[in-house]
């Protein structure tokens, strides 16, 4: 039996239960009506997901995610609102930005991710986003506007996507969701801005990280200004960054007690990542063999993390395997440095040595969704199929919202023949990717395709629930 997603299938469930537009959105009732509720936020961060996940640009790598994920649940708990559910996630963009919508939902790009010269840094951005949603500011400019403004928030926040590069495109899109009104609305005030730095600083000290950063990384984006050529850097269009918020901080800054804060290695390892798998591969092997034999900027752990990877992307399998092997001595225990190793095991083929690894690994980093996702993948390379699905399906019970889970559970379902479940499988999958047709399309397959009676009659109520947010879509467009 399948196990079944959580959150998101509920949330899609709602949207029909409650009083609907035909844009899919609840009715917020009087128009003058001043806060819309956690519950009515979510939905409308829900419905933007879906078409951000959707795009190419959302950069679907588990390391990264879990990462901020991290990062930012150690925030979140040291916040006014640490009961506010929140995701975080990355775009794959080189443009300096990063966004908050209503619900909880915080994009990063890798850009922004790269510009961050530490961890505090970085994290001084993300206690900045998380004040404006516990501060419901975005919320707030929407409430109280007509329903087709509020219909328009999917699109907003696919404009504000497009926002990365060309800004011109960007406000062409702005204007043909909803009109320069709407832009004008999303523009955060002063005054938000300013309540947002002065919580995100607190919650900033709060959770142990250096509060220097946000007056550094604040000043930084200012002076880069001028390396852009009149064409302002994203995140300062939507986030003006004055002298006098820089003031404001710095003073609230020299109050606070001074400590210094190490990165997390994690840090260090994504933002390698990251430079090893956005640049040109032979550029990436360049760069970190450099930083290397230097010894004069990065980390000297994350430099060697970084060529590894480069060189496996350059097809220098070989040279990657040894330069790895330093690694196994210098660094600690780490999930990401383990995926790593395990990788390079698999080349070698020592199908009982690669089993026996991930099998160890596995029990040491249950929640490592990419060594998990290896560890999948090995087995149904080696036909262990019921162990596979021993596998996902644990991890789905608390995972139920993790596309790949069910990709690689619908692989598995289909080596075992079981077609109705692939497909029931493959809608969820389809469905977290923002494909609402896909998924009533393989729901349709899976009715088609077995008979067990309560499998079926599960199916047959996703399918009419799906078919009928389609509708309101349908009847929206």
């Amino acid at each position: 039996m399948i196990i079944r997603m959580t959150r998101l299938i509920l949330l899609l469930c709602s949207l029909l239960a409650l009083n609907c537009h035909a844009d899919g959105l609840p009715d917020l009732g009087d128009s003058s009506q001043e806060m819309l509720s956690p519950q009515q936020e979510r939905q409308i961060g829900e419905q933007s997901m879906l078409q951000i996940r959707a795009d190419k640009s959302y950069l679907d790598d588990a390391e990264v995610a879990d990462y901020l994920n991290q990062l930012g649940e150690r925030l979140v708990a040291n916040c006014g609102d640490p009961t506010q559910h929140f995701e975080f996630f990355a775009i794959n963009d080189n443009a300096i930005n990063a966004f908050a919508m209503p619900g909880g939902f915080v994009g990063v790009n890798t850009g922004l991710i790269l510009l961050a010269e530490n961890e505090s840094e970085l994290a001084s951005v993300l206690s900045h986003e998380i004040a404006h949603v516990t501060q419901h500011h975005l919320a707030r400019m929407i409430a109280g506007q007509r329903y087709d403004s509020l219909a328009a928030i999917a699109a907003i926040a696919v404009a504000i996507l497009a926002a990365r590069n060309n800004p011109q495109a960007a406000s062409a899109a702005i204007y043909g969701a909803q009109g320069g009104a709407m832009q004008r609305q999303l523009n955060f005030t002063r005054t938000h801005e300013m309540e947002a730095d002065r919580i995100g600083l607190d919650t900033l000290e709060k959770a142990g990280f250096d509060t220097r950063a946000m007056p550094e990384f604040f000043e930084r984006m200012q002076r880069a200004t001028r390396l852009y050529e009149g064409n302002t850097p994203t995140y300062l269009r939507t986030h003006p960054v004055t002298a006098e918020r820089i003031a404001d901080v710095d003073n609230r800054v020299e109050q606070l007690p001074y400590h210094l804060v190490s990165d997390n290695i994690n840090f260090q390892l994504v933002r390698a990542k990251l430079i090893a798998s956005l640049r040109p591969a032979d550029e990436a092997v360049a760069y970190f063999t450099s930083a290397l034999d230097k010894q004069k900027f990065g980390n000297p752990i994350a430099n060697r993390y970084g060529l590894v990877l480069a060189l496996l992307r350059n097809n220098q399998n070989q040279r990657a395997v040894q330069e790895f092997a330093p690694l196994q001595t210098q660094a600690i225990s780490n999930a990401i440095l383990t995926t790593l190793e395990g990788q390079l095991k698999h080349l070698n083929g020592n199908t009982r040595e690669v089993t026996d690894f991930y099998r160890t690994a596995s029990e040491r980093f249950p929640q490592h969704r990419a060594l998990v996702y290896d560890y999948a993948n090995i087995l149904l390379q080696q036909g262990q199929y019921n162990e596979a699905l021993k596998l996902l399906n644990a991890q789905l019970q608390t995972r139920g919202n993790d596309a790949r889970l069910y990709e690689l559970q619908a692989r598995t379902f289909a080596a075992l023949g079981r077609a109705q479940e692939e497909h029931h499988a493959l809608a969820y999958n389809y469905i977290l990717h923002g494909n609402l047709r896909g998924a009533i399309e393989q729901l349709e397959l899976a009715r088609q395709s077995g008979n067990d009676y309560y499998e079926l009659s599960t199916i047959e109520s996703e399918l009419k629930q799906f078919r009928e947010i389609a509708a309101a879509q349908r009847r929206k467009n």
